[in-house]
């Protein structure tokens, strides 16, 4: 008896507890089935109803400049120029940095000169030849032909009795010439040397008298017979005299050595007479062995090839140049051309300009400096963008052209109107786990002072959906791995015993309190807020998970 009345004690104590545990997940679950359902947690159950959902993204990122540029040169070099600051703003084609371009504007100067020569050269080419130049060329192609004639014909017999006179006369005129030198060389005789001997005692006696007379005149002295001036004029004689008599004295002597020695000027002049006529003799002989000979067949050919030339120069003049000449000269003229672009181009490419409109936040090089990889940086501030990093979950409900609204942490009770202007094809490359995508807002009109990398916040209104299925964010479980999501399901059996289940679902939009389920569930579905855990049951012999759960 006292035992029937303990177990029905414990059963009326289980079937209370059951009832309060039942009421406890209940009246909570029922009190949010009549609200938003948004701030739920872990353990809680939820149900899924119809309502309105205005979904939108939100996500944070940097102003940036939709025009930037790192700038550099193409080309090593010193630096001899730089001409801006960090902070200068600059336009469109305003000089940066300069390097030292002595070099490139001589290299420019070379490249014109080689340009004008091959300019000239293909109009000296295709211009037309003269009256004068083909009759040059004419009378050149007759001569060689009569060279050549000559050659094969021969001498004349005139031409080699003409050339025989020559060597003739030649040789008598060396005769005549060798007999003229003879006589020059030739002895004096004995009565020629005692005549010659005899003038030049004579006119030695005639000088040494004429002295002594001239030294006893100077010796004298005035008196009273001789007066000065008396004295003076028969000093002036005797000097005279004695002038004379020496004159005499070596035109005696000259000719006695002539008669000794012989005249060695007369000699000189007969000896280069003789060597000329000579020289004379060998060459009319040597023409005339030239005459006797027959032409060579060296000769012939070298007379045949004159004419080939000649004719040949003839015919281009009255033909022009071949269309491969003129295809020659107007390639060397294109390749000076190339060659001059070029030059121009590297000494343009000496000096770094800027792309756009803009400012300088950068410049990594000085004068003196070689200028090598990034010379300056700048921006473009006229044309900012906020670039958002917006999670894989909501990048696919952006569009482009999508409206945003815009903060700035700098200001953050000031609002800028956006638009969305580019979704990246591509996740940002980043270290961390979360798979985010960079799109870009264009901002809208506003006086703030806007700086590149301030830091945004943005709101980006995706979706407007009435009357659609609900669920609170936090009953939502996601596989980022696998790209899934699931619910977990609860449901009461006729006992009232609860089972959890992992039901994948398909979602569409979300705000920041609810979800929009898709398909897997409908409307009053109950699920359990977080992962799955073991409930346990009161009463004897209880206390295993219920069914469904597991261990």
């Amino acid at each position: 008896m006292n035992e029937k009345k303990r177990n029905k004690k414990w059963l009326w104590i289980s079937g209370t507890a059951v009832i309060v545990v039942i009421l406890i997940i209940a009246l909570p679950a029922l009190f949010r089935n009549n609200s938003a359902q948004a701030d739920v947690g872990t353990g809680e159950i939820v149900t899924a109803f119809l309502g309105d959902l205005s979904a939108s993204a939100t996500a944070s990122g940097q102003v940036e400049a939709q025009r930037e540029a790192a700038l550099a040169l193409p080309s090593a070099g010193e630096v001899a120029d730089v001409y801006v600051a960090v902070g200068d703003a600059v336009q469109t084609g305003d000089s940066l940095v300069k390097l030292d371009t002595a070099d490139l504007e001589r290299n420019v100067v070379s490249a014109q000169q080689s340009l004008a020569i091959q300019e000239a050269n293909l109009a000296t080419l295709t211009a037309p030849a003269s009256d004068a130049d083909i009759a040059a060329a004419e009378a050149a192609v007759a001569s060689a032909q009569a060279s050549l004639q000559d050659l094969l014909d021969g001498p004349s017999q005139d031409q080699i009795t003409a050339a025989r006179a020559d060597v003739n006369a030649a040789q008598a005129d060396v005769a005549s010439a060798s007999t003229q030198l003879a006589d020059l060389q030739a002895a004096a005789s004995d009565e020629e040397l005692l005549a010659a001997q005899l003038a030049l005692d004579l006119a030695q006696q005639a000088a040494t008298s004429a002295a002594e007379q001239h030294s006893t005149i100077l010796v004298t002295e005035p008196n009273q017979f001789i007066h000065q001036n008396r004295l003076d004029d028969m000093e002036f004689a005797a000097r005279t005299a004695a002038v004379r008599a020496n004159a005499n004295l070596a035109s005696a002597q000259e000719a006695y050595d002539t008669l000794v020695n012989g005249d060695p000027n007369s000699i000189a002049a007969a000896q280069a007479s003789l060597a000329l006529a000579v020289a004379s003799r060998d060459a009319a002989q040597i023409q005339l062995d030239m005459l006797t000979m027959a032409a060579t067949d060296a000769e012939i050919a070298s007379a045949e090839a004159s004419v080939a030339s000649a004719a040949a120069t003839l015919d281009q003049l009255q033909r022009g140049p071949s269309d491969y000449q003129v295809t020659q000269a107007e390639v060397a003229v294109e390749q000076a051309q190339i060659g001059l672009q070029q030059a121009e181009q590297s000494l343009a490419d000496a000096t770094l300009t800027a792309p756009f409109d803009g400012v300088v936040t950068a410049v990594h090089v000085n004068v003196g400096e070689m200028a090598n990889g990034i010379l300056v940086e700048m921006v473009d501030p006229g044309n900012l963008e906020v670039v958002l990093a917006v999670d894989e979950v909501d990048v696919g409900s952006i569009t482009i052209g999508q409206p945003a609204t815009i903060t700035l942490e700098t200001w953050p009770d000031e609002t800028i109107n956006g638009q969305v202007t580019a979704v990246a094809p591509q996740a940002s490359n980043d270290a961390s786990a979360l798979v985010t995508y960079d799109v870009f807002l264009g901002l809208g009109e506003t006086d703030l002072p806007i700086l590149v990398g301030m830091t945004a916040d943005a709101k980006l209104e995706t979706a407007d959906l009435s009357n659609v299925l609900l669920v609170p964010n936090a009953a939502v479980n996601v596989d980022r791995t696998n790209g899934q999501y699931s619910v977990n399901l609860v449901t009461v059996d006729g006992s009232g015993q609860q089972t959890y289940t992992e039901t994948a679902v398909t979602v569409g939009l979300h705000d920041a309190q609810n979800t929009q389920i898709v398909s897997g569930l409908n409307e009053g579905d109950q699920l359990l807020v977080g992962e799955i855990a073991p409930v346990v049951e009161f009463g004897p012999g209880r206390g295993g998970p219920p069914p469904g759960m597991g261990n």
